[in-house]
């Protein structure tokens, strides 16, 4: 999360700094699976962000509006999808 948010990493990316940092405890597809549901319930759960008020940031990166994210609250995860899948299909993930 915190690449991507500050950094602005795309799954790929992602995907490859999880393999490397979790190699040896879990297999790539599982990576894959968790990176995949993650992507999903955080773009999911983006709206519930949006409603709380305004508040201090602590630290450089936050997923709070009191802190600094500045995401949409009706932010797509179309695009982490296709990305996500494409990395299923040349990895032959099922």
């Amino acid at each position: 999360m915190y690449h991507m948010l500050r950094f602005g990493a795309e799954p790929d990316k992602i995907f490859r700094m999880a393999k490397y940092a979790f190699a040896g405890e879990y297999d790539d597809k599982t990576i894959y699976k968790w990176l995949r549901t993650f992507t999903w319930r955080f773009f999911a759960q983006q709206f519930k962000r949006s409603c709380l008020p305004d508040g201090p940031k602590v630290g450089s990166v936050a997923v709070s509006p009191r802190g600094d994210l500045r995401m949409p609250s009706d932010a797509s995860s179309h695009e982490w999808m296709k990305q996500l899948d494409r990395i299923k299909e040349i990895n032959g993930y099922e």
